[in-house]
């Protein structure tokens, strides 16, 4: 079982915590996080494109042309998808890019992210943060204590000081523990679980 330090806002050491080996110490398989990262980046895919087959481009009602005598090729409408200006043949139409992975697997990915973060020791526990006021300033100088420059800070019910404090931060993210999500966990360097959110993700993920 593995055993981190829990710091508070300033980077001193305030205590120790017990993190569950079936949680922050299982085996990565990097196939399984790819899946789930997929599927979470296809949900987020809006699928609104169109393209408009023959039957919805307006015009060409009329033929342009008599069939026969021109010399020309026959034509039937000025919308054909061989001119300008015509159809599109099996373009893109409105569609959802989901795909369900099991909950199970889910789950599980969630776990190998959070072991990553624990073996790459890219891992910390903080007590609390807490902020006297919405100021940017003041989230900045809570940062530089704990040396955060691009990283995903996770509490069981963010203070709305610090979600406004620092959402104009680049590379910083609060999210809250029951959104804790693998793709987040991947995509940010540094992961900082607040104490309450901790215990939760351990709660849930048992």
């Amino acid at each position: 079982m593995a055993t981190v330090s829990i710091f508070d806002q300033n980077k001193k050491e305030v205590g120790s915590m017990e993190l569950a080996p079936e949680i922050f110490e299982v085996e990565i398989r990097p196939e399984i996080l790819h899946l789930v990262v997929r599927a979470h980046l296809a949900a987020k895919r809006a699928g609104t494109h169109a393209a408009k087959s023959r039957g919805q481009v307006s015009g060409g009602g009329k033929k342009p042309w008599r069939q026969k005598g021109t010399g020309r090729a026959r034509a039937g409408t000025i919308r054909s998808p061989l001119w300008r200006g015509g159809a599109i043949l099996f373009g893109p139409q409105p569609r959802s890019y989901d795909f369900k992975v099991n909950k199970k697997i889910r789950s599980l990915a969630l776990r190998m992210a959070l072991t990553s973060r624990l073996s790459g020791d890219n891992l910390m526990v903080v007590n609390a943060i807490d902020l006297p006021e919405v100021k940017t300033k003041g989230f900045i100088q809570v940062a530089k204590s704990l040396g955060l420059e691009k990283a995903l800070i996770v509490s069981k019910d963010p203070a709305n000081t610090l979600v406004l404090s620092a959402r104009n931060i680049p590379g910083i993210k609060v999210l809250e523990a029951d959104k804790l999500n693998v793709y987040d966990v991947l995509y940010y360097p540094k992961l900082v679980l607040l104490e309450s959110a901790a215990r939760e993700v351990q709660e849930r993920l048992k």
